[in-house]
């Protein structure tokens, strides 16, 4: 384990923890976070236990009062932290397990740093970037060794880019003091393919690199991004003109499967030269489930339409770990899963039958603000009166509870008091602690809570226990003042937090499938352990379609603990 005393590393002896530090270039958005979840997977599937970091350049503290048109989904761990959405690659992608400690922003390290400048930590010296914001830095970086065999840090941005120069130079320095056997460099960079020219094109890879070497890291490992696999040829021309070996250099192509990523990067060699740089003794990485997903994502023998009515629907990043869990789900019932994002906004002014009416499935996610409240309440009643498997996620049960409330209990204005104040029939309404709140990051209810689930309820069918633990990120919840005339009419509240004494499910008895949770159970669901959720959600849509006409009935009951691998113990969904 290392630490730093005074400005400088101490390392103890015995066992070395390796650091993969992994980097972009020329363009944003190139793949960072699933080259470095994949890379994750192959090292874990060679026997090593790997941890993850994130380190973003924004001032931000956290995502969590960001748009989620800028900045995409918000990932939330079991500890309350609301992080960067790549924590949830790397989650998916294997078995090690991700806190707010896995993800530090620019904002995040100088507000440590002013901190212990307040509290006079710094013995009158003059606080800088350097050394006080990189030694900072590492010191996060260095936090997460202990216990892990690999440390992968993603660093956010462009290399290029001003805001992250400091989290650059803090890397840099890391080499040094950690020693250049236990750190290598791996940047990301595109190749891209000039179609009138009939040519792939090095030159933004040969720039990308010099900007880096400028700073002074020098790559050991090229991922090139690109559309078609690169020829040895040009591999060679990139390894020269970027001073790296020419077997360093590595295709990124393309994939029709994110689940590919890691089966493409081994057939490319990329962990075998990863464990070669850092001299790391390991046995061949096990793929054959990753073999088995692939396959499963890709040759179906079934096929359903789900919709998904939302207010972001023009950004699919927002709901990126929605997305994952409902493929997740067709995996567990040998399906594929066809998402239409339905704008809300479109439901009010076009009707939810014109909309909705080809959907095997309605599914209304988390969210915030009033804009579009309107049509995700008319997607509910759609759903419900129509008898269409209906599944809604945080804001999606309350706009479940205000749409029963108002269209079958005839509780006359009944709302939110996030959208209405005034309303006469608050069915959700705010916690008592979250009255006097003013600061808006970080004062939700967020993390993991447990839920007791009601015996014989469809949400015990689904689980399988009585107790569950789930991650929530939201400030309403449902009124319990209601609850009692909810149940009379069959609306009933199927799993409790007991400690609170607030509601977390909901189902509505009569129904096929119709059930609204106020957590998100989206952010625990991998490939090898579909969610028991999205996995019986997808069921009745399967259902739903057979009985339409448009497809076969299910036969088998769906897996959620298919291909576990054999080191990972079965999460706690």
């Amino acid at each position: 384990m290392s630490a730093l005393r005074g400005g400088r590393m101490e390392t103890s002896r015995g066992k070395r923890t390796k650091f993969i530090f992994v980097t972009g270039g020329v363009v944003s958005s190139l793949g960072k976070g699933l080259s470095s979840a994949s890379l994750g997977a192959l090292l874990e599937n060679r026997g090593l236990k790997i941890t993850h970091l994130k380190l973003d350049p924004y001032i931000n503290v956290d995502p969590g009062t960001m748009s989620p048109f800028q900045h995409g989904e918000v990932y939330v761990t079991d500890d309350g932290g609301e992080t960067d959405l790549d924590l949830g690659h790397y989650e998916r992608f294997s078995s090690a397990k991700m806190s707010r400690n896995n993800n530090a922003t620019t904002g995040r390290i100088y507000q440590n740093v002013i901190t212990k400048e307040r509290h006079g930590e710094y013995l009158g010296k003059t606080v800088q970037v350097i050394p006080h914001i990189t030694d900072e830095i590492k010191r996060f970086i260095l936090n997460s060794a202990e216990g892990n065999d690999c440390v992968i840090v993603e660093v956010g941005g462009t290399v290029g880019d001003i805001e992250s120069l400091p989290f650059l130079e803090a890397i840099r320095q890391m080499k040094y003091e950690v020693g250049s056997e236990n750190a290598i460099y791996m940047h990301l960079t595109l190749v891209p393919y000039i179609q009138t020219a009939h040519e792939v094109k090095t030159k933004p890879t040969q720039h990308s690199v010099m900007k880096l070497r400028e700073i002074g890291i020098q790559a050991d490992i090229l991922l090139c991004r690109t559309d078609r696999a690169l020829s040895k040829e040009i591999k060679d021309k990139i390894a020269l003109f970027c001073s790296v070996e020419p077997g360093s250099v590595f295709t990124a192509k393309d994939v029709s499967t994110i689940y590919e990523l890691p089966l493409a990067l081994h057939d490319e060699g990329l962990d075998d030269k990863v464990a070669e740089l850092l001299n790391i003794w390991s046995r061949a990485p096990r793929l054959d489930k990753w073999e088995k997903i692939v396959k499963a994502v890709k040759e179906p023998s079934r096929e359903v339409r789900i919709a998904i009515v939302g207010k972001y629907v023009d950004q699919t990043e927002s709901y990126k770990s929605l997305n994952e869990a409902l493929v997740h789900g067709g995996i567990a019932n040998d399906c594929r899963v066809s998402l239409d994002y339905v704008d809300s906004s479109e439901v009010e002014k076009l009707g939810a039958e014109t909309l909705l009416g080809h959907a095997d499935a309605v599914l209304v996610p988390g969210g915030f603000g009033l804009r579009g409240t309107d049509g995700k309440i008319a997607a509910v009643r759609y759903a419900r009166e129509n008898r269409v498997p209906f599944f809604g996620i945080c804001l999606g049960l309350q706009m479940a509870a205000i749409e029963f409330a108002r269209n079958v209990l005839g509780l006359t204005g009944a709302n939110s008091h996030e959208f209405d104040e005034a309303t006469p029939h608050p069915v959700v309404s705010l916690m008592a602690d979250q009255k006097s709140v003013v600061a808006k990051g970080g004062t939700m209810r967020l993390g993991a809570y447990d839920c007791t689930l009601k015996p014989a309820s469809l949400a015990y069918k689904m689980y399988g226990r009585p107790l569950i633990s789930e991650r929530h990120r939201h400030r309403y919840e449902v009124n319990n003042a209601y609850k009692a005339r909810f149940e009379e009419r069959g609306f009933v509240a199927s799993g409790v937090n007991d400690q609170l004494g607030l509601v977390e499910v909901i189902e509505l008895e009569g129904h096929p499938w119709f059930l609204g949770c106020q957590y998100h159970p989206e952010f625990q669901s991998k490939p090898f352990q579909p969610h028991p959720l999205f996995a019986g959600f997808v069921r009745a849509a399967v259902e739903q379609r057979a009985r339409l006409g448009r497809g076969e009935k299910p036969v088998e009951a769906p897996r959620t603990d298919i291909l576990l691998p054999a080191h990972a113990p079965k999460a706690q969904a």
